[in-house]
């Protein structure tokens, strides 16, 4: 089916028409697809936020859209969003109330039947919890006293301090920074006389330097030597070496060779003890009678005389 291009141009005037009527309302703050209406009321000063609630009997039913200040009346307006479903007369009022000690505040609408129906846009009465100026008061009293404590702490701090500061005993202010300064002077001093002392033994302090540099070379020298000497073959040397030993002291120990047979050989250490005995006696005969032993050298024959014990 074709459609005509009068039908097309009615369709595009009439969305046309509609999107205006949006923008126009839109730009007004009303938008056509919200299900709510605002109303308006007005206090002296302001005690709620955009969160706040607007209750009516104690159930939710909207909540604040708007905080504005009223420059020529000096108040504070309050724009006021609730269900559009929602009906009461002009004449209702809407209470400022606390919600809680730490809650904050809330609106609540206190309906009334009498007078016309309240329209959207219009500005209904307001009126606030008795209780809740008093608890405002009180607020402001504490917060007044602590504000004048702090200020009373705050006095008395900078009375100490200035106490310290004109103080002149030995705890004061003044006599502490005149022993830092003093302290400090003594720093410099020591700092000045460390300096000349490196000053006058500047060449002492290089030669020092020069012989450590060059004791440093020699080890690394010494080290370098350690390190490409054969030091795997004299330790195989070494153990060859220890090897011997051990295998000629198991000789020994077993009575292997004249050295082991000297060691375990009873017998032989008998034979060699008895001839060192004779030997004793022998070289004692010599010394005490030297003339029998003269006749190896004389023609005369000497007979042996047997010695007296």
């Amino acid at each position: 089916m074709k459609i005509s291009r009068e039908v097309k141009t009615a369709v595009l005037v009439i969305s046309g028409i509609v999107l205006f009527i949006y923008l126009f309302n839109y730009l007004k703050g009303e938008n056509l697809f919200d299900s709510n209406i605002t109303y308006y009321t007005k206090f002296d000063y302001n005690a709620l936020d955009t969160s706040s609630p607007v209750t009516i009997k104690g159930n939710t039913v909207g909540k604040i859209s708007s905080i504005e200040y009223d420059y020529e009346s000096g108040k504070t307006i309050v724009g006021v969003s609730v269900d559009k479903r929602l009906k009461f007369s002009k004449n209702s009022v809407i209470r400022l109330y606390e919600v809680s000690l730490m809650g904050g505040n809330a609106l609540s609408i206190i309906p009334s039947e009498d007078g016309d129906m309240a329209q959207k846009g219009d500005f209904l009465p307001s009126e606030i919890e008795p209780g809740l100026v008093k608890s405002l008061s009180k607020n402001f009293s504490g917060l007044s006293d602590n504000l004048d404590g702090t200020l009373k702490s705050a006095d008395s701090l900078l009375t100490n301090l200035n106490k310290i500061v004109v103080d002149d005993s030995e705890n004061g202010l003044k006599a502490i920074l005149k022993e830092l300064n003093a302290t400090l002077k003594g720093f410099k001093a020591l700092s000045y006389s460390i300096n000349s002392l490196v000053t006058k033994n500047d060449e002492n302090i290089s030669g020092i330097l020069e012989n450590f540099k060059t004791v440093s070379q020699d080890l690394t020298q010494l080290s370098a030597e350690l390190k490409d000497a054969n030091l795997g073959e004299s330790v195989v040397k070494l153990d060859a070496t220890l090897a011997s030993v051990n295998t000629l002291m198991a000789g020994l120990e077993q009575g292997e060779g004249s050295m082991g047979k000297l060691l375990k050989d009873d017998a032989l250490y008998n034979n060699l003890e008895g001839a060192t005995k004779e030997m004793e006696a022998l070289l004692r005969d010599i010394k005490l009678h030297p003339k029998r032993y003269f006749r190896i050298l004389s023609k005369k024959e000497i007979p042996y005389q047997e010695p007296k014990d």
